[in-house]
This record gives C-alpha cells, sequence and structure tokens, in this order.
C-alpha cells in the first residue's frame, strides 16, 4: 500500500508539497486505525461486513469513521455530509443511503 499511495500521489499534476504531506498523514492515520475502524463498521452495519462493501463505500467510511472518531478538528455532521457527497459522486446509486445510514448510526451511539 505505501508504494501504491506514493505512485497515486506522484501521479497528481501540481500537487503541492503542503498538499501532498496532509494526504499522506491522512492516508496513514486512517491506515494506523483500520481495524478499530473496520470492527466499528462491521458492528453497525447489521447483516453486512466491511467484505462485502463495495470499494469505494468502504474507503469513503473508513474515512469519514476516521473523521468523527480521531479528527477533533472536523465536526461529525461535516464528516457525515462530505462522505454522502462523496457517495453521491464516485459510488452506485444505493451508495449515498448506505452511508448515511451507517454513518448516523456511528454518530448516535
Amino acid at each position: 500500500m505505501p508504494e501504491q499511495a506514493k505512485l497515486y500521489l506522484d501521479g497528481i499534476e501540481d500537487l503541492d508539497e503542503k498538499d501532498r504531506a496532509f494526504l499522506e498523514q491522512r492516508w496513514q492515520a486512517v491506515s494506523s486505525k483500520e481495524k478499530d475502524i473496520d470492527d466499528l463498521l462491521n458492528s453497525t452495519a447489521r447483516g453486512w461486513k466491511t467484505s462485502r462493501f463495495g470499494s469505494c463505500d468502504l474507503a469513503i467510511l473508513r474515512v469519514a469513521v476516521y473523521e468523527m472518531k480521531y479528527d477533533d478538528t472536523i465536526p461529525e455532521g461535516v464528516a457525515i455530509n462530505e462522505a454522502v457527497e462523496l457517495a453521491k459522486q464516485y459510488g452506485g446509486s444505493e451508495s449515498p443511503a448506505f452511508i448515511n445510514g451507517i454513518l448516523g448510526e456511528i454518530a448516535r451511539s
């Protein structure tokens, strides 16, 4: 994964060092909490396990849960709204409702 992240970042045109450092830090932070995040997702998504999630939905959920649980600089509602917007753009037709439902349940717990 570190090699893939580097290749991805190297391919972004006009990426300044500040933004690259932020993306690398965020990727490492989410990756370091991946097991805890996946455990929370598995216990929240009734009848679903992360192994059955679409890869795009799972990536969006992991970042959003990280922001909700571990990043005090991002309000919970903002993390949820941004995740739903990403799901509308990159996920399937059911992705926004699926992601909103899971994140809403996590927010209530």
